[in-house]
């Protein structure tokens, strides 16, 4: 382990807003920590190559965050191997939209599992190690979905607001302590391989700073971490100038 380096954890460490953070907190001179489930290692490992080239620190591993087991395994190993973890940022999005009528029992835990629990677990491990500390920054990744359902969103609203709920609970009892625990509403589309794939006027929205741009979302996480205690942000909500709400 680097005894005079700091870890950044990213888990849902995707093509875009994932992959933006990591690189925004490596830039910060952290050893960006990203992970993503094994079938996407080979993108995880691309991601982390590119980072590095850029001349910063990156690691790639794959790990379920589902899993209990790996996320005990994943921590032990940054802290023990990398470096202390000092930001740890949860992106999972786990967005599906399905009919309620069509909403299977396999699909809605799956998605509480991906968006929630997964959080809860990072949350835990992190928040151990954190506490011996002193201090450190916990960001969870919240949507629309986090305080507002819509319809066929029902597994996607309920593991949002269930997320959301997870990180005022953990504010309330690890802010006293020095440990910053901030959500954050991303209120509106992202500029993203999936919409650029299924919005044919992706560019028009660009040009007009219409939707979100992952770059700056991840501008505000670093905000977050730099924020005095003397001036914590809990919740904090993004979205395009043009973006109704």
């Amino acid at each position: 382990m680097q005894a005079d380096k700091k870890a950044c954890l990213v888990i849902g460490a995707g093509d875009d807003t994932g992959a933006a953070i990591g690189r925004a907190f490596a830039r910060e001179h952290m050893v960006s920590c990203l992970v993503r489930r094994p079938r996407h290692a080979g993108a995880l490992e691309a991601l982390a190559k590119s980072i590095r080239d850029e001349g910063y620190q990156a690691v790639a591993l794959p790990a379920d965050a589902r899993e209990e087991n790996d996320m005990t395994a994943l921590v032990e190993k940054i802290e023990t191997e990398i470096a202390p973890i000092e930001v740890a940022v949860f992106n999972i999005g786990a967005n599906v939209r399905f009919p309620i009528t069509q909403t299977t029992s396999r699909v809605y835990r799956k998605v509480w599992e991906m968006g929630c629990f997964a959080g809860f677990l990072m949350g835990r491990e992190v928040a151990k190690v954190m506490l011996k500390r002193g201090h450190g920054t916990i960001i969870f990744t919240g949507a629309t979905a986090s305080v507002r359902g819509r319809e066929s969103s029902a597994a996607f609203a309920g593991a949002k607001h269930s997320l959301r709920a997870l990180a005022q609970s953990m504010a309330r009892e690890l802010g006293p302590k020095n440990i910053h625990v901030a959500h954050t509403i991303i209120d509106g589309a992202i500029d993203s391989n999936f919409i650029r794939e299924n919005v044919p006027n992706v560019e028009a929205f660009r040009e007009d700073d219409a939707i979100l741009n992952p770059d700056h979302i991840a501008q505000n996480y670093v905000m977050l971490h730099k924020q005095p205690r003397t001036a914590w942000t809990h919740e904090l909500d993004l979205r395009p100038w043009k973006e109704t709400w």
